[in-house]
């Protein structure tokens, strides 16, 4: 399995604090089938953001744990007027492997209008937006129908594998399921932070999603998928199955 979103560099947000930690979480990943993953620091009001601090605690990591895990370089994106400009300007700082794909996360509070045109210029400037773990924003799980509009528009989706198992609660769990019953889910990541509360480990999550919906869909969103991001390979998701009486599958602008 390739795990995409991953807070696994020690000291630069709320993720491990210290390097030998941060190796038991890629030591543990690996042990649960994690050929890779993908660092992760958030990008954000509350942390600093450096690529070169990043890439240097990387390296350092991937020395001392060895091939495996095979780690990336990324960012946990959050969608403010700064990061957007710095992004538009300099895209490779912040997509993963500096390539195509960007993920970003939302706020709890507030959702700005101008998401969509934001995106759009994201798009132009050759990203694409990966939407993250939305089951667990109160925003965004009930209004699934701006989901629909994104994804129709160009952008992918990225759920928690602890959501789908229940660990964030019965309604991000919910969410999440009803999420890949639509197909508006189109990739599965652990977006760990630490070795008990939230694992770097996807082998429960990818047993789950292949009892409910079949091996082939969890080779999709634990393998495929995330393998095309780290090349930055394009992706065509299957259109949404979108049910007509579910009001909240309303088009949304």
């Amino acid at each position: 399995m390739i795990d995409i979103h991953c807070h696994i560099l020690p000291g630069v947000d709320d993720g491990p604090d210290d390097l030998e930690t941060a190796a038991a979480m890629c030591r543990l990943a690996a042990q649960k089938g994690t050929t890779d993953l993908v660092a992760t620091p958030h990008a954000n009001h509350r942390f600093q953001y450096s690529p070169e601090t990043n890439q240097r605690k990387r390296e350092e990591l991937q020395q001392i744990v060895g091939p495996s895990p095979r780690i990336h370089s990324g960012c946990d994106f959050r969608l403010t007027y700064d990061n957007i400009e710095a992004a538009l300007s300099n895209p490779a700082k912040f997509t993963i492997n500096g390539g195509r794909y960007l993920l970003v996360e939302f706020s709890d509070q507030l959702i700005s209008q101008g998401t969509s045109e934001a995106f759009a210029r994201m798009r132009d400037a050759g990203m694409t937006p990966i939407i993250t773990h939305p089951e667990r924003n109160s925003l965004l799980r009930t209004h699934h129908s701006r989901l629909l509009v994104w994804v129709r528009r160009g952008c992918l989706i990225q759920v928690t594998g602890q959501s789908l198992l229940g660990h964030f609660g019965s309604r991000a769990r919910d969410a999440a399921i009803s999420m890949v019953n639509a197909g508006l889910v189109h990739i599965v990541a652990s977006d760990g932070h630490d070795l008990e509360k939230r694992p770097p480990a996807l082998a429960d999550s990818f047993a789950f999603v292949s009892d409910r919906w079949g091996e082939p869909v969890a080779r999709r969103l634990f393998l495929d998928h995330p393998r095309s991001v780290l090349q930055g390979q394009y992706i065509q998701p299957p259109e949404p199955r979108v049910g007509r009486r579910k009001e909240w599958w309303k088009f949304w602008r």
